[in-house]
C-alpha cells in the first residue's frame, strides 16, 4: 500500500509562553492533491498510480478504487505509455517535464486529449521515487485550435503560420494560389526560401515585434513565385501562443499588392503629369510628393520641398487654415477653395486657392491629402484691371453728370431768356393808352 506522502517540510521549534514547544510543520501532500482544481495524480517510477484526486475521476469517469494501484498503461495506449515512461526519465534527470501529450480512454470509451506536466516525487533523502502529474483537458482547446485551423484554411487571403525562426508550419490554399507552389513545397520550409536575405531580416524584425507587442502591420515582403515572378505583398502578423500564453510563432496574412501598386503608379503618373501644381501631404502637413508644376510655381528644387512642412512656405495663420482644411478632408473627404499665399524661393508671395481630396490607405483610412493649387496672380490682375476700369468709368460718369448739369442748366437759362424776350415783344407790340 502506498505510503503517506508529505512535502519535505521539516519539523520546527517555536516558543510559546516562554517554553520551547515542538510543533509539527509538514503540509500533507494528500490535502494539496485532493483540493487541486486540475486532475492531479502521483505515480511511482513504473507508472503505477499511487494517488489521484476527484478531478481525475471526473475527467475519466472511473471511481477512485478503479484508478488507484493501477498502471497508467490501463488508460493509455502502448505508444503513450512509452512516452510517459520517457517523461518520467526526464523527471528523474531534470526534475520536471512539460506538455507531454496523453490521450487516456475514459470509462465510457471516449479518448480525451490532455497534456501532462510532471514534477519529481522525492523521498526524505531527496531521491526521486516517482512523479506528480498534472493533466490539462485539451478538448476545448483542441476544438478552438481546429476552428482556428479551419479559419486559416478557408480564409480568402493568403494566411500562413510560422515558428519564431520563420519556418512555415501551416499555409492555406490561397498561399499556394499566390505563389504557385504545392503545399508540400511550402510546409516545413523557411520563408528565406521565398524572400530575399534583406526581407528575411525584415521578417525576423517583424517576428520580434510580434513577440514584444503581439502584432505587426504592413511589413513589406516580395516573395518569388514558382514561375520566378516577384510578387509585392504586405504582411500583417499576430502572435501564435501556446496554452500557457507564451509566443511560439506568428500567424501571417499576406495582401497581394500588384493591383494596388499599379493603381498607385497610375495615380503617381497622373500627379506627376498634371498641368496644375499638385502635391501630396500627410495629416501633419508634411509634403510627401509634388509634381514639376509645384516646383515651377514656387521656384524650389524637389529636395527643398519634399519631406518639408508646408509651414515652411506659408504663414502661421495660413498653416492653421491648411490644418483646418485637412480636418475637413478627414471628415468630408474633400475641401474646396481654401486660400493659400505661399512664398516662392525669390520671396514673392503667390496668391493661390487650394482644392484638396483625401489620400487613403488600403484599408480606406484617411492618411493625408492630395492638394491642387491654382495660381491666382493672373486672375487677381484681371480683377485689379476690372476694378481700375470700374473706377475710371465711375469718374467718367461723374464728369458726364457734371457736364449734363451744365448743359441742362444752360438750356434752362436759354428757355427762361426766350420766355422773357417773348414777354418783352408782347409788351412792345401792345398799344399804349391815350394814343390815337
Amino acid at each position: 500500500m502506498a505510503r503517506r506522502l508529505e512535502l519535505g517540510m521539516r519539523r520546527g521549534v517555536v516558543e510559546a509562553n516562554g517554553r520551547g514547544v515542538k510543533s509539527r510543520g509538514p503540509l500533507d501532500a494528500d490535502i494539496i492533491i485532493a483540493n487541486a482544481p486540475d486532475p492531479v495524480f502521483v505515480s511511482d517510477l513504473e507508472g503505477k498510480i499511487l494517488r489521484a484526486n476527484d478531478a481525475v475521476s471526473q475527467l475519466l469517469g472511473f471511481r477512485q478504487d478503479e484508478v488507484l494501484e493501477q498502471s497508467l498503461s490501463r488508460f493509455i495506449s502502448p505508444e503513450e505509455t512509452r512516452e510517459f515512461t520517457a517523461a518520467l526519465r526526464e523527471v528523474v534527470e531534470r526534475g520536471v517535464t512539460r506538455n507531454a501529450r496523453l490521450n487516456p480512454r475514459s470509462a465510457s470509451g471516449e479518448v480525451i486529449p490532455t497534456t501532462l506536466n510532471a514534477s519529481a516525487l522525492r523521498d526524505p533523502d531527496g531521491k526521486v521515487i516517482g512523479g506528480i502529474g498534472i493533466l490539462r483537458d485539451m478538448r476545448e482547446l483542441d476544438k478552438a485550435r481546429a476552428y482556428a485551423e479551419s479559419l486559416i484554411k478557408n480564409a480568402p487571403d493568403p494566411v500562413f503560420v510560422s515558428d519564431l525562426e520563420g519556418k512555415i508550419l501551416q499555409a492555406n490554399d490561397a498561399v499556394s494560389a499566390l505563389l504557385g507552389f504545392r503545399p508540400d513545397e511550402v510546409l516545413e520550409q523557411s520563408l528565406s526560401r521565398f524572400i530575399s536575405p534583406e526581407e528575411t531580416r525584415e521578417f525576423t524584425a517583424a517576428l520580434r515585434e510580434v513577440v514584444a507587442r503581439g502584432v505587426t502591420r504592413n511589413a513589406r515582403l516580395n516573395p518569388r513565385s514558382a514561375s520566378g515572378e516577384v510578387i509585392p505583398t504586405t504582411l500583417n502578423a499576430s502572435a501564435l501562443r501556446n496554452p500557457d500564453g507564451k509566443v511560439i510563432g506568428a500567424i501571417g496574412i499576406l495582401r497581394d499588392m500588384r493591383e494596388l501598386d499599379k493603381a498607385r503608379a497610375y495615380a503617381e503618373s497622373l500627379i506627376k503629369n498634371a498641368p496644375d501644381p499638385v502635391f501630396v501631404s500627410d495629416l501633419e502637413g508634411k509634403i510627401l510628393q509634388a509634381n514639376d508644376a509645384v516646383f515651377a510655381l514656387l521656384g524650389f528644387r524637389p529636395d527643398e520641398l519634399i519631406e518639408q512642412s508646408l509651414s515652411r512656405i506659408i504663414s502661421p495663420e495660413e498653416t492653421r487654415a491648411f490644418l483646418a482644411a485637412l480636418r475637413e478632408v478627414v471628415e468630408r473627404g474633400v475641401t474646396r477653395n481654401a486660400r493659400l499665399n505661399p512664398r516662392s524661393a525669390s520671396g514673392e508671395v503667390i496668391p493661390t486657392t487650394l482644392n484638396a481630396s483625401a489620400l487613403r490607405d488600403p484599408d480606406g483610412k484617411v492618411i493625408g491629402a492630395i492638394g491642387i493649387l491654382r495660381d491666382m496672380r493672373e486672375y487677381e490682375e484681371v480683377v485689379r484691371d476690372l476694378e481700375q476700369s470700374k473706377s475710371e468709368l465711375q469718374e467718367k460718369i461723374l464728369d458726364l453728370e457734371k457736364f449734363e448739369e451744365v448743359v441742362v442748366g444752360r438750356e434752362l437759362k436759354m428757355i427762361a431768356l426766350e420766355k422773357e424776350l417773348e414777354s418783352l415783344r408782347k409788351e412792345l407790340g401792345r398799344p399804349r393808352a391815350g394814343r390815337v
